[in-house]
């Protein structure tokens, strides 16, 4: 009996409920969606009684505390941070007002969320009214980042923060932009995992934080790579004669890293080529380097696929010093220079993103 209490003790610790009240909503439908990660995923579509309330229970892991949001057609109307055993009360309206008691991770939540509405109904404000739309703009985007510098810092252990540490005023400004941003992300994700070392979202922070400090190690060491704005290289090509990187013609020249596997080949053929006979015309170069120790394999390869662009090779493999220079920790990888500048920002993964990034700049 004791044990079979002891389990159904566990099982209940799991469970979470919340019940609300969507004020002005009797007879609607309401849509409960899950934070996974990156994206939104529906849990239910529920409908309110003639009053508005609903009523909605999940499991939650231990250690894994689970952003969920209520929609009312396209509004949020509600966001929250569920914890196993939480019996959490809401009340809320369709145009995403809402109170909640029960979770203090959902109050620290709502609030962050209004203080960020508030920032960007501030902003647009000084957009319409201001004598001096950039002075003010500036000012006030300073002060709330040095708000939400106080807040992470505070909240260091709770999940509250990750929402924080993403937000953007737009597409191309986000709160945390500065390259030493990645040692606060860094020191973040640390806190975070001595209590959530599981969470995907600490898992997600764990991996924003790495790619940070890539940016961040590269940037320090650009700044030491003198004349050019980005580290060179000289490697031999496939007649012999080496290569340099700083001599590659071309308006946004793609340095990427690979190596003659399967895989990569079938990159090269598949998304590279019509790429590179689409953009090259328009001033695009492939500055590709191997790091296949046998070089017969490499040249192989090359000549089979008729590759166009600049193909050197460094037989050094995976004692290459280039890996850690240029911070490859897979291939294949790339790094795109525009106009002898390299650009830290650009994130491509596929050849779609790729597509996308040379429409932009060329």
């Amino acid at each position: 009996m004791a044990i079979a209490l002891s389990a159904l003790a566990v099982s209940c610790s799991d469970k979470a409920s919340v019940s609300g009240t969507l004020e002005g909503a009797g007879g609607k439908q309401l849509i409960l969606k899950r934070l996974d990660v990156s994206h939104y995923k529906v849990l239910d579509t529920l409908t309110t009684s003639s009053s508005g309330a609903w009523s909605y229970s999940l499991k939650v892991e231990q250690g894994h505390p689970q952003f969920l949001y209520a929609f009312y057609g396209e509004q949020k109307v509600a966001s929250l941070l569920v914890s196993p055993g939480e019996r959490i009360k809401l009340v809320s309206d369709t145009l995403g007002h809402y109170s909640v008691r029960g979770s203090g991770e959902s109050e620290r939540l709502r609030q962050v969320e209004a203080d960020f509405a508030a920032f960007l109904a501030e902003m647009t404000g000084i957009v319409e009214t201001s004598d001096d739309v950039e002075r003010d703009l500036s000012r006030s985007y300073i002060a709330y980042r040095r708000s939400r510098l106080s807040y992470v810092m505070e909240n260091s252990h709770s999940l509250t923060i990750v929402p924080v540490l993403f937000q953007q005023v737009n597409e191309t400004l986000p709160i945390f932009n500065e390259p030493t941003d990645a040692i606060l992300f860094r020191n973040l994700a640390d806190s975070l995992r001595s209590v959530y070392p599981e969470s995907a979202y600490v898992k997600a922070l764990d991996k924003e934080a790495e790619r940070r400090s890539t940016l961040l190690e590269l940037d320090l060491r650009l700044r030491s790579a003198g004349e050019v704005g980005f580290i060179d290289m000289e490697l031999p090509s496939m007649d012999g004669s080496k290569k340099k990187l700083s001599e590659t013609q071309g308006k946004v020249v793609m340095l990427y890293f690979w190596a003659a596997t399967d895989a990569q080949k079938m990159f090269n053929l598949d998304a590279l080529t019509p790429l590179y006979e689409e953009f090259h015309p328009r001033g695009f170069e492939i500055y590709a380097v191997s790091f296949d120790v046998d070089k017969t394999d490499w040249a192989g390869v090359v000549r089979r696929q008729g590759l166009p662009w600049i193909n050197v090779c460094d037989t050094r493999g995976a004692d290459s010093p280039l890996l850690a220079t240029y911070q490859v920790r897979s291939l294949p990888m790339a790094w795109f220079i525009v106009d002898g500048a390299l650009d830290t920002e650009a994130s491509v993964s596929d050849a779609a993103s790729i597509r996308k990034y040379l429409s932009s700049k060329l």
